[in-house]
């Protein structure tokens, strides 16, 4: 789920402490000139790159406190990020667009070396008609409606292109978790309707970019993990998987989430209104990457990472062959969480390597850092770093693994150690680093491999002469061997 802010806001936040580089200025529709550093894209297929250096380990914050945040940002360049905009905040009045705080931040994205992408919404306002029923947060976010003329529509979509292609924005996400009402007011075959409208203007205006859905919600996406399960008459399977990646959720919204022991419990919770809305709009998403209206798919997890598994099964088996797979929001929803700062800290190393040993091409952790003043009035979604800034130990290591990431080719463990050891490795060169952490809660010992170096995840490495014993907690190993030589005798 989203924290988006107001764009002014930001505007005047980022230009008391920081000048502009790009000579932009508010209520110019002409598109800006290119900063003078280097431009940071995603090339087709790839993960983001700053010069051709992939990384795909990053975050999505609140830009208004981007001062605390810098420099540990800097330590995830090459990585890619997500700003969330609406045409009726930026263009309040009809024909008045006001661009100033999103070319504060696409300045500053190219300035920290990471790629920007755009998740284009449209509100409630003028360009839609009614009025909103949903509001969120202080900066009063409302739902997206149809809008009542496309062709309007298509000419702001053509100017958000225009605007940022110069900064290297390539992605362009068409709304946000349509499958919930306070995200999107109309039916599935309105939001397919205007994916379509979007998508060709956007091809049209710049060929090099690619479309991305909305991104359906964590929720929705356990709702179709068990629902296609059942579908195909697997119902132990899906009562298994729906424990698994529910289990911080039972109750968290009334019946929406009900504990699951048997088919007809399980039964009733795929068919309630919300859920089975959900159900429709996951299946409107994967209609349009079918017929290749959408280019990307975008993944939204916040569960225990017991739950990646089904979830990389339901993305295999309902998602067209060579279609990007991305991650732009992965974190960890847990009301009331008594996990302490290092087991929080394990878990995210264990959802996002997972997720990339899965083939998820970039992974954004949300948030960064918590808001204290948020309206749940605690963390229920955890963060990187302190609400000041200060790095936690989950910041540390997710710095570390982008480190071991940075240019280096994303590679599954091997078959051999299935069911003794779980991770990913990254490999340069002639070297490998792996993620490692015991399948079981039996101890594991990968024999020393030369130039073998291991030791905690985000910590200095030490010489592996005596091999390394891998338990339930990750750890890094680095060699100068092929993966599969280095876990070939393990035992």
């Amino acid at each position: 789920m989203t924290r988006p802010f107001r764009l002014r806001t930001v505007a005047a936040a980022v230009a008391a402490t920081l000048l502009l580089t790009a000579g932009c200025t508010a209520r110019d529709d002409a598109p800006p000139p290119p900063a003078a550093t280097p431009s940071v894209t995603a090339a087709p297929g790839a993960t983001s790159t700053v010069d051709g250096v992939p990384n795909p380990f990053g975050a999505h914050w609140d830009w208004s406190r981007y001062q605390q945040f810098g420099p540990y940002l800097r330590r995830l360049a090459g990585s890619a990020t997500y700003e969330e905009i609406s045409w009726c905040e930026i263009e309040r009045t009809s024909g008045q667009a006001d661009w100033a705080g999103l070319d504060e931040i696409a300045t500053r994205s190219r300035e920290l070396g990471i790629t920007l992408h755009l998740k284009i919404r449209t509100g409630v306002c003028w360009a839609t008609g009614g009025t909103a029923r949903h509001t969120r947060g202080t900066a009063n976010k409302t739902e997206s409606a149809m809008p009542t003329d496309l062709g309007a529509y298509q000419r702001f979509v053509r100017s958000v292109v225009q605007r940022y292609g110069p900064y290297g924005v390539r992605e362009y996400a068409i709304e946000n978790e349509v499958n919930a009402p306070s995200y999107w007011a109309g039916s599935p075959e309105d939001y397919a309707r205007l994916v379509r409208a979007a998508a060709e203007t956007i091809r049209a205006t710049d060929p090099k970019a690619r479309v991305v859905d909305s991104g359906i919600s964590s929720v929705a996406y356990g709702m179709g993990v068990a629902d296609r399960l059942v579908r195909a008459g697997r119902v132990p399977e899906a009562i298994t998987a729906y424990q698994a990646y529910f289990q911080r959720r039972v109750g968290t919204r009334g019946q929406q989430i009900p504990a699951v022991t048997g088919e007809a419990q399980l039964r009733r919770a795929l068919g309630t209104e919300t859920n089975s809305r959900s159900l429709r709009f996951l299946a409107v998403t994967e209609s349009l990457l079918t017929d290749r209206t959408v280019d990307v798919r975008q993944v939204h997890f916040y569960e225990h990472f017991s739950g990646v598994a089904p979830l990389l099964d339901y993305l295999r088996a309902t998602t067209p062959a060579g279609t990007p797979l991305q991650a732009w929001e992965v974190g960890q929803f847990w009301r009331d969480g008594d996990g302490d700062p290092a087991s929080r800290a394990a878990e995210m190393v264990k959802t996002v390597t997972l997720l990339a040993a899965g083939g998820i091409g970039e992974i954004s952790w949300l948030p960064l850092a918590y808001n204290p003043n948020n309206a749940a009035g605690s963390e229920v979604r955890y963060g990187l770093l302190d609400p000041d800034g200060t790095e936690r130990e989950s910041g540390r290591m997710l710095a570390a693994l982008a480190d071991a990431a940075r240019g280096a080719t994303v590679t599954p463990l091997p078959a051999s150690v299935a069911g003794r050891l779980n991770g990913v490795a990254f490999v340069r060169g002639g070297s490998s680093t792996l993620v490692l952490w015991s399948a079981s809660n039996t101890p594991v010992t990968v024999p020393a491999a030369p130039g073998g170096r291991t030791g905690a995840v985000g910590s200095p490495l030490g010489a592996a002469g005596g091999g390394t014993t891998v338990t339930d907690v990750p750890v890094l190993l680095r060699a100068d061997q092929p993966v599969e030589r280095i876990l070939a005798t393990v035992r």
